[in-house]
């Protein structure tokens, strides 16, 4: 029953608390869809430890996605035999989450030493952080301890068909009983993280900036002008 209820009913749990949390996030608290930037506080440790983070994070997640979704039948079709394909697992997995850990550990550090952005930092963040840092080290322990250090793990063979089944809604929670006990971990905080995801200054993810790159140019004209202050001022709306 346990692990039905850890493998089978808490990660449709999780989908519904991410999704359902956004929609309301976004249709009531507008405003405060925001990462509540502390820039102006600090910038030197910034430029640091946020490329750092968000570049490491990003190939994190896809190296995720390629795992999880792609099955290993795929990669041997594609003639990536299985040895090369841990081997690229590890050491990508190592350095990206490295990069991730060590920003996020620059961007705590200066939280904790800069006074204005320390009182910033609200008690829903404290647990963001958390829940991120938790999901962070553990999957690092995997990457590294289990996979590496301790002669490698298939995840391919069980967490990888378990995670498609929860998507294509034939659960299989029997495939993670066997699971290494720092996957299991991992994936747990994983959850924990997705439900707090849109309670939290997370949801900044979801308002990349896309649309920029299609927008009209915005012309600008120098205060400088001398024929603008030239021209006599006119009364009411000019629709010039």
């Amino acid at each position: 029953m346990t692990g039905v209820l850890l493998w089978a009913v808490l990660p449709y749990l999780t989908i519904a608390v991410f999704a359902l949390g956004l929609t309301w996030r976004f249709r009531h608290d507008r405003f405060g869809w925001t990462t509540r930037s502390s820039q102006l506080h600090e910038s030197r440790l910034l430029r640091i430890g946020s490329p750092l983070f968000h570049f490491g994070l990003l190939f994190v997640i896809g190296g995720h996605v390629a795992g999880l979704l792609v099955p290993a039948s795929v990669t041997r079709w594609l003639g990536v035999p299985d040895e090369l394909y841990h081997l690229l697992s590890l050491t990508a997995g190592t350095v990206t989450g490295a990069a991730t850990i060590a920003g996020l550990g620059v961007l705590l550090y200066r939280r904790l030493r800069t006074p204005a952005v320390r009182r910033a930092t609200t008690s829903d963040d404290r647990v963001t952080y958390l829940a991120l840092g938790g999901t962070l080290l553990l999957g690092m322990s995997a990457t590294v301890l289990t996979n590496g250090l301790g002669g490698g793990y298939d995840y391919r063979a069980t967490i990888s068909p378990w995670f498609r089944g929860i998507l294509f809604l034939q659960p299989d929670p029997s495939l993670m009983d066997g699971v290494p006990l720092p996957y299991r971990l991992h994936a747990l905080f994983a959850m924990a993280l997705f439900m707090l995801w849109p309670f939290s200054r997370l949801v900044h993810a979801f308002s990349a900036p896309v649309r920029y790159l299609a927008r009209p140019y915005v012309v600008y004209r120098s205060r400088d002008d001398r024929r603008l202050a030239a021209r006599a001022p006119r009364r009411g709306w000019d629709d010039a």
